[in-house]
């Protein structure tokens, strides 16, 4: 379907970013996987070529560019190849945040070296008895008596480039009032050279397999009472700018690896014969994949106006996690009959078919599981 979302500049974006993955991604990405995450020199390369600048007003470096199209042309152009950029993808997410809910100073100390990818960011959030439960978590943080810094001790679970990352926020308690669930957390923006941080090992994920994945652990680590985002006591308010955004990207990419993946098994389907004749001649071939089509249809439609919406400052929480729920839930039936089509080959992990399965598995646990999403919906509806 001819889509209006995007604008020439968005279409010149889409080709440097299309280019650069598949010169300097895809020969290298099965040694990425292997790894665990991306060689840091890769995020100096997107720093240089202005992807980390897209969202930081341009006295620190940045293009000032608003809304989230040029985000959703690379998480489309990443699919498209069967591909990630790794830890980059929080670093990514976050230049809002760290725009809107930082001091000057802060801004000046960290903006110029997000920009450029020589200050990794990362953010904080689940733990391991808290994940969606975000009100849940434990990890908290004690201002010292002369009120010059906050001692900080917890575990978190799951953080997206935490190994790499220079600086991370981190969600935690910062008040003794347990009965305030929401009130009494902050978010902290943690120095990952400090004493007392550690990085614990990298778990095997099924999935998103070069993404820095990590669990990470704060021992009285010395947090300077200037490295609060926002006031005290606001994480919920600087939370409340990230979800939508990170929903929204969510489902972008999970319409991105729907569509990729019917344009590899049509190309599959041509090509190989079965029983003397190409598998695309097989009627239920041709229904299989008529109905994947219409279905990435309906899922740019919806993302398309997602993302109008959100450039355009109206895009609320709710239909954020409507827009995820549905792009998350369509695009695995699509993604499985793909694969399927694709016959032994499409098991094997070698082939971008297998690692769009496995990377979209995470589409309906991160940034908010489809429960919760179906909890929010529903508490919308008065429900």
């Amino acid at each position: 379907m001819r889509r209006t979302v995007f604008q020439d500049e968005h279409e010149t974006f889409r080709a440097t970013v299309r280019g650069l993955i598949e010169t300097e991604v895809v020969p290298v990405y099965s040694e990425w996987e292997t790894a665990g995450r991306v060689p840091r020199d890769f995020y100096l390369r997107l720093g240089k070529l202005g992807i980390f600048g897209l969202g930081i007003p341009e006295e620190f470096g940045g293009a000032g560019r608003k809304g989230f199209k040029f985000n959703a042309v690379i998480a489309e152009e990443c699919a498209r190849a069967g591909v990630t950029f790794g830890g980059a993808g929080a670093h990514l997410a976050l230049p809002a945040t760290f725009v809107e809910h930082t001091t000057p100073e802060q801004k000046r100390r960290w903006l110029p070296g997000f920009v450029t990818g020589e200050l990794m960011t990362a953010i904080a959030i689940t733990e391991p008895g808290a994940g969606s439960d975000v009100a849940g978590l434990r990890t908290a943080a004690e201002l010292s008596g002369d009120g010059t810094h906050y001692v900080l001790n917890g575990t978190k679970a799951y953080v997206l480039g935490g190994a790499q990352a220079d600086l991370v926020l981190v969600a935690c308690r910062t008040s003794a009032d347990r009965s305030d669930r929401r009130g009494g957390m902050s978010l902290l923006a943690v120095d990952t050279r400090a004493p007392g941080v550690t990085v614990e090992s990298e778990p095997a994920t099924l999935g998103l397999r070069s993404s820095d994945i990590v669990g990470m652990t704060f021992t009285d680590v010395r947090v300077p009472a200037g490295d609060v985002l926002g006031e005290p006591g606001d994480a919920f308010a600087c939370l409340a700018g990230i979800f939508p955004q990170e929903r929204l990207g969510i489902a972008v990419g999970a319409y991105a690896q729907a569509a990729a993946a019917v344009r590899l098994a049509t190309e599959y389907v041509r090509g190989r014969t079965a029983f003397g004749k190409p598998v695309a001649a097989f009627q239920n071939t041709k229904f299989v994949l008529a109905d994947c089509q219409a279905t990435v249809n309906a899922l740019q439609a919806v993302v398309d106006q997602a993302l109008d919406a959100f450039d355009g400052g109206e895009l609320t929480a709710e239909e954020a996690a409507a827009t995820k729920l549905y792009c998350t839930e369509a695009a695995v039936g699509v993604l499985d009959k793909c694969l399927q089509l694709h016959g032994g080959l499409g098991f094997t992990m070698d082939h971008p078919i297998a690692r769009l399965y496995a990377d979209n598995r995470a589409s309906r646990i991160f940034g908010g599981t489809s429960e919760i999403m179906r909890t929010i919906v529903a508490r919308s509806m008065g429900l």
